[in-house]
C-alpha cells in the first residue's frame, strides 16, 4: 500500500486531499493457481508412484527397432499426406472460387464427400477397393480399347490405401482453409495487380497467397498435428506405423499400458517439435502484418528471467536504502 498527496484547486481554496492507492486484488487467481497446482501434484504422484505404468518396460522399448520403424512410417505418412492434401487443396480452392459453375460445383462435391464421411470409413473403402473394381484399366473411355490393365489387389496395397485415404481427406479440409485465406485478402489488392496486366496465376502466386499465409498457416499447422495423430487409424488396415508397432509388441508380451505409454511419449515429442516449427513459420509470415514480431520462446524465457532479476535487484536496492 502506498499513499500520495495531490493538490486540487477548488472554488473555495486550495485543499490538500490524501489519496490512498490500493492495488487491485485478485483472490480467485490464487484459488485457481492452487487448484491447478493440486491437480499437477496429483498427476505427478500418480505417474511416479503407480507401479502399473512399469516405466522400466517403457525405457526398454522406447528406442527398440520396431518402435523406431513405426515412428519413421508415421512421419512418412504425415509428410506425404500433407503434401498431397495441400497441393490438391490449392487446386480445389481455386476451382471453388472460379466463376465456372462446373469447376466450382466439382470442387464443392469433392469437399462435401471427403469432409462429410469418416476418415476410418474412407480408409476401409480404399483398402477394399478390389471388391468394387477387381481390375483397373486405362484406355479410351466408353468405347475402348484398354491400353493398360492392372490388378487392384496388387495396385492398392495397405500403404497406398493409407496415403490415398489420409491425403484425399486432408485435401478437403485444406481446400476450405486455403479458400478462407484467399477471400480474406482485400479485393483492391487483386484489382491493383490486374490493372498492371498481371495474369491470374502470377496474381495468385505473387500477391494473394503470400498475404493469405497469415490466415492459412495457423489452421493448416493444426491440421498437420491432427494428421500425425489421425495416422494411427491406418493400423486398422495393418500399416506398420507407431501405434501398430506398439500393438505388435504388446500382443506378444501382454505389456499393454507400458507400450501405449511409449506411443504416447513419441507422439508428444513429435507434436512438440511440429508446434515449434509452426510457431516460427507463423512468425515469419507475421512480418508486415504487425508493428512488432512476437518473441521467440528463447526470447520470452530471457525476458522473463531478465525482468525477474531486475525486480530482485530493485528490491535489494530498496532494502539497502531503507
Amino acid at each position: 500500500m502506498s499513499a500520495s498527496k495531490t493538490g486540487l484547486e477548488g472554488s473555495g481554496g486550495d485543499p490538500t486531499i490524501d489519496l490512498v492507492i490500493r492495488p487491485a486484488r485478485h483472490p480467485w487467481r490464487w484459488v485457481a493457481m492452487a487448484f491447478v497446482a493440486l491437480l499437477a501434484a496429483m498427476l505427478v504422484q500418480t505417474l511416479f508412484t503407480n507401479p502399473r505404468f512399469e516405466w522400466s518396460v517403457v525405457g526398454e522399448y522406447y528406442t527398440s527397432q520396431t518402435i523406431l520403424l513405426g515412428v519413421r512410417r508415421t512421419l512418412e505418412l504425415t509428410a506425404i499426406a500433407m503434401v498431397m492434401g495441400i497441393s490438391l487443396g490449392v487446386v480445389l480452392a481455386v476451382m471453388r472460387l472460379s466463376p465456372n459453375p462446373v469447376l466450382s460445383g466439382a470442387s464443392w462435391l469433392f469437399v462435401w464427400f471427403f469432409r462429410g464421411s469418416p476418415l476410418l470409413v474412407q480408409l476401409l473403402l480404399w483398402y477394399n477397393l478390389s471388391a468394387l473394381f477387381p481390375n483397373i484399366s486405362l484406355g479410351i473411355p466408353f468405347i475402348g480399347p484398354d491400353f493398360v490393365q492392372l490388378d487392384a489387389n496388387a495396385l492398392i496395397t495397405p500403404y497406398i490405401a493409407a496415403i490415398l485415404g489420409l491425403g484425399l481427406n486432408e485435401a478437403a479440409y485444406s481446400a476450405e482453409i486455403i479458400r478462407a485465406g484467399i477471400i480474406s485478402i482485400d479485393h483492391g489488392q487483386t484489382e491493383a495487380a490486374q490493372s498492371i496486366g498481371m495474369s491470374r496465376g502470377r496474381l495468385l502466386r505473387r500477391v494473394v497467397l503470400p498475404q493469405a499465409m497469415r490466415v492459412i498457416i495457423p489452421p493448416l499447422g493444426n491440421d498437420t498435428i491432427n494428421m500425425l495423430k489421425m495416422s494411427a487409424l491406418v493400423s486398422i488396415i495393418a500399416v506398420p506405423e507407431l501405434l501398430f508397432a506398439a500393438q505388435t509388441i504388446y500382443t506378444r508380451t501382454f505389456e499393454t499400458i507400458p507400450l501405449l505409454m511409449v506411443a504416447v511419449i513419441w507422439y508428444l515429442i513429435i507434436v512438440s517439435i511440429l508446434s515449434v516449427i509452426q510457431y516460427y513459420i507463423e512468425r515469419h509470415y507475421a512480418r508486415g502484418g504487425s508493428r512488432s514480431l512476437p518473441p521467440t520462446p528463447l526470447q520470452s524465457i530471457r525476458r522473463f528471467f531478465g525482468l525477474s532479476r531486475g525486480r530482485l535487484l530493485e528490491a535489494d536496492g530498496k532494502r539497502s536504502a531503507s
